[in-house]
């Protein structure tokens, strides 16, 4: 189970990355970590012969692996097999699938400890090295067998790297103090790197290829970075206190990272090669580092676990401009595309589907002088802000020319103004630029300024507590909201704007003529700004994590992984997105294109997908919202048909049911619809146009169940009966007829339940209509003889004897002399007192039955016929002498009354 430590120390960094602890596990001795590229997965090699992995986003245990009773000293993921391959102290390399956690492959590799494991980028191949002063080459898809032999060092092989550049060559580190550079197709190195003063640890090879340098980290405490072109060492780096043990260059971010036995990490830039600040988990000595191009991670090893960190923020640093221009960053380089018409120009000119990659084609523009952190176009798009490592620089969006610079915190753009910006120069100190030109600096009113918002008004963060607003042009103090907003959203019109807070956002509306009005005659409150500046509007409960306006409507993403949209405040859900394995959202809205209907979305690694979401129908229901019904149904005229249904959820959703009714397309939606407004003619209607082959369907059958029960609220009997009918609801009409006295309903629901296979309602259904002889022949039917022959002593004395004979034969089946226990009033008439008697009863039942079939027993009569019930016939032929007048009321459960009582 994890166990999350709270010891950690880290300076202030100059690239301004916020570290954020991911994972932090206590474990044995971590020998060795890996990153999944796509999975939240780190890989943990274990000192206890254990191979671990975390889900460093929900900190839980994924798998364990019990490998070998010795040391692991190093795994390794081979993603595209879905394997991982471990070395061990007992010299042998195991691979295992980590999804079925299957061992692939057991084999002996060398003739002393494996030290490091190296998987090629492309190929099949892997490679070891090992104390016994060698390297072996792999080969996966000929059986795991060795296909190269690598000697040359004189002592322990420590590491080796691929070269990213050219994966046909690979650098070794050993402690013999020397670096040496391999190609696969040579046994002998193609050269060696001397300069440590004592032995190599660790090396690693710089991820892009326009810097020919290799890292190295060694026990005489520095790492040095060198030219393997020039064979020379560019610079060495100083700090650590203890022998470091491994180092790499960052593949996503601008950093060197080095880990040490003195049981830091250290994080230097690797442009300047500055130190930028150290990292002390207290988790005694740091023994291995990995991170991958994907994200932002970097996962350590330590004498007493595993840890995770998050070196900034891994979102897209991405932007899109008014007209569908994509500007992004990856790494340094500057790359842009466009996505207008591609979501419709998808195979045989049919759109794209909701939600898949767009093929987009990257156009570069040329690397940036800075890491960038953030990009932003200006309102017109003409330019992009590229800001990072506590600079901004200005560049025009179509050839990356340099327009301004400086140095700055903070850079945010005017809503309106090609060159209006302004910068955060320190917590007390906010500048403003005008056509690319400073023209004012002011100090917020606030203890600290701690970030900027732009839009319609400048936005001061003011710590944790508020946000201060002020206007672009005169540089006056407009108003002071006590909420403390992570991101600000300006409306297009600049009326509306969004503050997106920790756990919920708020609406307001900013009133411009009045602000205007206030500054223009001097009336700006120093303390409180200009009254009636802002207005709340509405507040939505909810994590936004990105968004934008499409006219008074906001379109975003939530913490969850849900794109939603507000009208007034209220949300409707279009789509659930993917989510990382601790259920957060990894999509951000790049922005919505008016003229194709479509929002977009980019991934964490710049993948960018779209979902259609038409302008007219936000406006209608903006319309809807403020209760303009006029503008509503002038635009209701331009929203396709194939839109309707979900406009009417809408309606529906705001209480106006009827026009949903209206508006809608959607037959079940209809229905819906018509029930809850008691529009009963018009769901019965709607069920009449069922087409033929969904009329016996669960879901047709339900809703003239739902109909049914709608129409006897009302009492309207007759299209009670033929939802009924039609669902085969034949409880419902037994409850109906039973209950209206419908004599013949109830016979023809005898018949109709009985074909049917419904022997309960059929079987009660000819009891109540006095039909004896079926009910007997219904359960003879279905092989209830025990039953049937106790039903006939009581109503049918006449058909004993023969189902009896009937009972017998079947349990002789099973019993014969259960079955010559069985006594028939024929065999055994002293067991069958009164039995003539019985007969004679049924004989004045039939003869009843028969005198009132045609016109039944009229309800009048209940009064007097409910006593007859109670008669004992037997007793009353016995004491007469012989049958008495025919009753009132038959002596078997009376038939239905032909009238209601």
């Amino acid at each position: 189970e994890a166990v999350f430590k709270i010891k950690e120390t880290t300076d202030t960094m100059p690239i301004r990355l916020d570290i954020k602890k991911k994972l932090s596990v206590s474990s044995e001795r971590v020998k060795s970590v890996d990153i999944h590229p796509t999975e939240s997965w780190a890989l943990a090699a274990l000192y206890s012969g254990n191979v671990t992995i975390w889900d460093y986003e929900s900190g839980s245990n994924v798998k364990t692996f019990e490998v070998s009773e010795l040391p692991v000293r190093c795994a390794k993921f081979i993603t595209r097999k879905q394997w991982f391959v471990a070395s061990s102290d007992d010299m042998r390399i195991r691979v295992y699938n980590y999804n079925t956690m299957e061992k692939v492959r057991d084999f002996e590799a060398h003739s002393d400890y494996i030290r490091y494991v190296e998987v090629h980028p492309t190929l099949p191949y892997f490679l070891t090295s090992s104390d016994d002063m060698t390297i072996k080459c792999w080969d996966w898809d000929r059986n795991f067998d060795c296909t190269q032999l690598f000697e040359g060092h004189a002592h322990y092989v420590m590491m080796v790297k691929f070269n990213p550049k050219d994966a046909n060559t690979f650098a070794s580190a050993s402690l013999d103090r020397s670096i040496k550079v391999w190609g696969l197709g040579s046994p002998l190195p193609h050269y060696t790197l001397e300069g440590h003063e004592r032995g190599v640890n660790c090396i690693d090879y710089y991820p892009s290829g326009d810097k020919p340098y290799i890292l190295s980290g060694a026990d005489d405490r520095t790492v040095k970075i060198w030219d393997y072109q020039t064979k020379s060492i560019v610079h060495s780096l100083e700090g650590h206190s203890h022998n470091v043990c491994s180092v790499l260059f960052h593949p996503k971010l601008p950093l060197i990272c080095s880990a040490s036995e003195d049981g830091t990490v250290r994080l230097w830039q690797s442009t300047t090669y500055r130190a930028e600040t150290t990292l002390n988990y207290g988790m005694e000595r740091a023994w291995a580092l990995a991170a991958t191009r994907e994200t932002t991670k970097l996962a350590v090893g330590f004498d007493e676990g595993c840890v995770v960190v998050e070196l900034g923020s891994d979102d897209a640093v991405v932007s899109m401009d008014g007209t569908g221009k994509v500007v992004w960053a990856r790494n340094n380089e500057i790359q842009t595309a466009t996505v207008r018409g591609i979501a419709s120009a998808g195979a045989d000119g049919e759109e794209l589907p909701d939600g898949e990659r767009l093929p987009v084609v990257p156009r570069d523009l040329g690397a940036c002088e800075l890491y960038p952190q953030s990009i932003k176009h200006n309102c017109n798009g003409r330019f992009v802000a590229v800001c990072g490592d506590g600079e901004f620089i200005i560049y025009t969006a179509q050839a990356l020319r340099n327009k301004a610079f400086g140095q700055a915190i903070d850079f945010v753009w005017s809503a309106s103004g090609t060159g209006d910006y302004a910068i955060r120069e320190s917590a007390t100190r906010v500048k403003f630029f005008k056509n690319f030109k400073e023209s004012r600096a002011i100090k917020p009113a606030a203890a600290s300024a701690d970030g900027l918002f732009g839009g319609q008004l400048l936005g001061v963060k003011a710590g944790d507590s508020a946000v201060l607003f002020y206007d672009w042009d005169s540089g006056e103090f407009v108003r002071k909201i006590d909420v403390a907003p992570k991101e600000v959203y300006w409306s297009d019109s600049g009326n509306l704007v969004l503050l997106a807070c920790e756990n919920s956002a708020y609406v307001l509306s900013y009133n411009a003529a009045t602000t205007a009005s206030a500054i223009a005659m001097g009336q700006v409150d120093a303390e409180d700004g200009v009254d009636g500046s802002f207005d709340l509007m509405y507040e939505i409960s909810d994590t936004i994590t990105s968004g934008e306006w499409v006219g008074d409507c906001f379109i975003y993403c939530n913490a969850s992984g849900r794109l939603e949209y507000s009208v007034g405040g209220k949300i409707q859900t279009l789509v659930h997105l993917d989510t990382n394995s601790s259920g957060s959202t990894m999509h951000s809205v790049l922005g919505y294109l008016a003229k194709e209907d479509r929002v977009y979305l980019v991934d964490k690694n710049l993948n960018i997908v779209s979902y259609k979401v038409m302008l007219a129908v936000l406006q209608y229901q903006t319309a809807v919202m403020r209760g303009d019904f006029d503008a509503a149904n002038e635009l209701l005229a331009t929203i396709p048909e194939s839109e309707y249904t979900t406009i009417a959820r809408f309606l529906e959703a705001q209480g106006f049911k009827e026009e949903a009714l209206q508006v809608t397309t959607d037959d079940d939606h209809k229905f819906d619809l018509a029930l809850e407004l008691g529009k009963i003619d018009v769901a019965h209607a709607l069920m009449e146009q069922t087409p033929e082959e969904e009329k016996k369907s669960i879901d047709t059958m339900a809703k003239w169940k739902k109909l049914s029960d709608a129409a006897l609220k009302i009492s309207d009997f007759d299209l009670t009966e033929a939802c009924s009918l039609a669902s085969d609801d034949f409880p419902g009409l037994l409850l109906l007829y039973s209950a209206v006295g419908n004599f013949e309903g109830i016979e023809k629901l005898a018949v109709m339940a009985k074909e049917k296979g419904k022997t309960n309602i059929a079987f009660l259904s000819f009891l109540l209509t006095g039909n004896v002889e079926e009910c007997a022949d219904l359960l003879i039917a279905t092989n209830r003889l025990p039953e049937a022959a106790f039903f006939a002593r009581t109503y049918l004395p006449s058909r004993v004897g023969d189902i009896v004979s009937l009972w017998k034969d079947d349990l002789s089946k099973v019993s014969e002399t259960a079955a010559k226990a069985l006594a028939d009033p024929a065999g055994n008439p002293d067991l069958f007192p009164d039995f003539d008697v019985a007969a004679q009863v049924e004989q004045m039942f039939l003869s009843q039955r028969e005198a009132t079939k045609a016109t039944g027993i009229p309800s009048t009569q209940y009064p007097t016929a409910k006593d007859d019930l109670n008669l004992d016939l037997i007793a009353l032929v016995k004491s007469q002498g012989g049958p008495p007048a025919a009753p009132a009321a038959p002596p078997a459960p009376p038939a239905a009354s032909s009238a209601p009582p």
